[in-house]
């Protein structure tokens, strides 16, 4: 029998994540299918409930709906309590579960990158969702030090407020983003700067020996300043596949690996 995924959002189009998950089934030899779904802006719980009510196995969320998948959530992992916010659903005993795997998608994809995480100092730039879902996997991961740099330093410190309990062996701090100063073992570019084609103006006395951009497939002003500088750059699309991986291990109890899908 073919299970049943998909990819809920709004827009869709532009999801990668059938893609994915069809070669990671031929991979790993599960039958499934994987399709995308376009829910109204105030459609969100009714077309996630007819998914699952038709023999839907489990679904990924994307934007806007992600704060509104945790809400609707039964039980939660760890992570996506942390985070606020779930991408990826699964049906159990007739409850609705919910992960948050974007984060152990960026560590993965940086492991795979060969870059050490373990006593890191990062500096995450931007204090928004995506800041938030991935502060707990990284400090899992090793990092020691986060700095939060946001345009507005209340948010940057409300967030550093909010998760400070939830990872009591790592140091979190805030930064307003004119206050970018000292030695950073990985820059990381949670900001939409990339999606909106906004400029990101790193100053000289930042100094960073990795930088990563969660965005994928667009130009990015921070990866070319990373590269004017020679520090290792990445894009967001190992975090992409990383999380997609992390999602259909949840599912299919079967994780295929990450270097074979970059």
């Amino acid at each position: 029998m073919t299970k049943q995924f998909a990819v809920i959002g709004n827009p869709i189009e532009q999801s990668r994540s059938p893609e994915l998950h069809h070669a990671f089934a031929a991979k790993t030899g599960v039958n499934l299918d994987y399709k995308k779904i376009l829910a109204p802006l105030d459609g969100f719980e009714s077309t996630t409930k007819d998914f699952f009510a038709h023999d839907g196995i489990g679904m990924n969320v994307t934007v806007p709906f992600k704060e509104q998948a945790f809400a609707l959530c039964d039980q939660l992992t760890e992570r996506a309590k942390i985070a606020k916010a779930v991408n990826t659903l699964w049906m159990q005993d007739g409850k609705l579960f919910g992960d948050n795997t974007d984060g152990q998608g960026l560590v993965a994809a940086i492991q795979a990158l060969g870059w050490d995480l373990k006593n890191s100092r990062i500096l995450i730039l931007g204090a928004g969702g995506a800041t938030r879902g991935v502060i707990y996997p990284l400090v899992e991961a090793g990092a020691k030090q986060i700095v939060i740099a946001n345009r507005t330093l209340a948010r940057a410190e409300q967030l550093v407020s909010d998760l400070k309990d939830a990872v009591p062996q790592a140091q979190l701090s805030a930064l307003s983003l004119e206050q970018l100063v000292g030695e950073f073992d990985f820059v990381i570019n949670a900001t939409s700067a990339s999606l909106t084609g906004d400029t990101l103006q790193l100053p000289e006395c930042l100094v960073f020996h990795h930088a990563y951009e969660m965005a994928y497939g667009k130009p990015s002003s921070f990866l070319d300043q990373a590269q004017e500088r020679q520090v290792p750059s990445a894009d967001g699309f190992g975090m992409l596949v990383g999380q997609a991986i992390e999602a259909f291990s949840i599912w299919n109890g079967v994780k295929p690996e990450l270097k074979d899908f970059l």
